[in-house]
């Protein structure tokens, strides 16, 4: 495995599978890796010859206040992890490799879809994303890019900038990574103290609990009320609870496939996590 942290010398590695016509597949991250991210590289291994992993704090992408100085930079960590996965490179900049000396006087903005959830919590959050995102493809130039579905929004915005801008790869979904209480691993879940962490997986049992629910009639409005105020009532300061079609497109009533949202701050830390619930399979199961 090698670890390239320039960008000249990651095309000189990639020159090889390039000539070989060989499938490359790419894993953007911000390091502090866990399981979750080693399950990306592992789809990514199942399906592309070379690997390329990233690992970049992208301070663009992070707001006033928010968490960019104490985000955790654990390479040499991060570095086994990934060869026990088989991941063929690491590109590891610095901020100055990816963004130069000189202001950066372009910007890429994906409307509509980043208005609300996260986008309204953290204004200019998918800017940023957008903007790293598409210069990771440009320098990395992937046949595919995984990306996990935990930060549902992302992924979403991420596919309509790779269609937009016909940039010639394909997005692939990946499944959330839980740990066995539930709790969607992130690597924000470091900052938690061990009585938030014992209750933080009260957010995916009300998502479960709230599935349940709806398959039974249930109001989706009540629904999600349900979930703020039981969230509210352990202790999480709620940013939003959230019902969307899975395009992103507003929902009032459970008669489709549905994804539910929730963000919401235990402690000093922000937590986010979604469930998808498939209308027929639904009906089904409450019908039987």
């Amino acid at each position: 495995m090698k670890t390239e942290t320039t960008i000249q010398g990651l095309t000189a590695s990639l020159a090889p599978a390039r000539t070989a016509k060989k499938l490359i597949g790419f894993v953007p991250t911000m390091g502090n890796l866990h399981e979750g991210h080693l399950t990306l590289v592992r789809a990514a291994k199942k399906i592309c010859d070379v690997v390329v992993v990233s690992i970049f704090v992208n301070p663009i992408q992070f707001g006033a206040g928010e968490d960019f100085d104490s985000y955790p930079r654990t390479l040499e960590q991060d570095s086994r992890l990934l060869a026990d996965v088989g991941c063929d490179i690491i590109f590891a900049p610095s901020v100055e490799q990816m963004y130069g000396k000189h202001p950066r006087l372009t910007n890429i903005r994906v409307s509509q879809i980043t208005n609300d959830l996260c986008g309204e919590s953290r204004p200019g959050h998918f800017d940023g994303v957008a903007v790293v995102v598409t210069k990771l493809f440009n320098i990395v130039q992937p046949d595919y890019a995984f990306f996990g579905q935990k930060d549902y929004q992302q992924l979403a915005v991420i596919r309509q900038l790779v269609q937009d801008l016909n940039i010639p790869l394909e997005v692939i979904g990946v499944p959330i990574v839980r740990a066995a209480d539930g709790l969607a691993l992130s690597s924000r879940n470091g900052y938690l103290s061990e009585e938030e962490r014992i209750a933080a997986p009260t957010i995916y049992q009300l998502l479960k609990q709230a599935e349940v629910a709806l398959g039974e009639g249930q109001a989706l409005s009540q629904v999600l009320a349900n979930i703020s105020i039981e969230l509210t009532q352990v202790g999480f300061v709620v940013d939003y609870v959230e019902a969307r079609q899975p395009n992103l497109q507003p929902i009032e009533q459970f008669d489709r496939d549905v994804v539910l949202f929730v963000a919401a701050k235990l402690g000093s830390t922000r937590l986010i996590d979604n469930l998808q619930i498939n209308f027929k399979t639904s009906v089904h199961d409450k019908n039987r």
